[in-house]
């Protein structure tokens, strides 16, 4: 085992020793400006990984039943339109959200507080620039407002597009 990844084990060092280095540690946070320790150095106090206190999703419908029923309408309409335009592609869960591939990443979407994210490559994004034009859009995402219209017929004809460009992959 690497010495890199050695550091990150715990140790068996004892209770006298750990209380120690924790008063060390909490006294030079109390002198210094910032006057707060933050969640990775409290985590450092007992060498402990930071950990999340998000759900880890194991499927899609996971990912939706945590939704309220008005949200999970639209995110089980956008998932029936990307599997209506792309049967062959697989559902799994990358980065927490929903995904599908097919000979790769195809297209992932997410909710938020106040708008569905649409994940379909940058390619797909300067593909179909003039018609996402009314909605929110970066590099690789078109963000469509929670409370309007979801353009599905849209979402159908960008899947479509991911799914000629990764069937030419091959």
């Amino acid at each position: 085992m690497t010495s890199a990844l050695r550091s990150y084990e715990p140790t068996q060092e004892s209770n006298s020793v750990r209380q120690e280095r924790n008063r060390a540690v909490l006294a030079s946070a109390r002198h210094s400006s910032a006057r707060t320790i933050s969640p990775f150095h409290l985590c450092s106090l007992w060498r402990q990984p930071v950990k999340t206190l998000k759900k880890r999703f194991e499927t899609i419908d996971e990912y939706i039943a945590t939704f309220p029923r008005s949200v999970q309408d639209i995110l089980e309409e956008l998932r029936q339109t990307i599997q209506d335009s792309a049967p062959d592609a697989k559902e799994t869960i990358s980065y927490q959200m929903p995904a599908f591939k097919l000979n790769g990443n195809l297209v992932y979407f997410a909710a938020f507080k106040n708008h569905i994210g649409f994940y379909p490559t940058s390619s797909a994004i300067s593909e179909f620039k003039k018609e996402l034009s009314h909605y929110e859009v970066a590099k690789g995402t078109a963000r469509f407002p929670i409370d309007g219209p979801i353009p599905f017929d849209l979402i159908r004809k960008i899947v479509k597009y991911r799914v000629k460009q990764n069937l030419e992959k091959r």
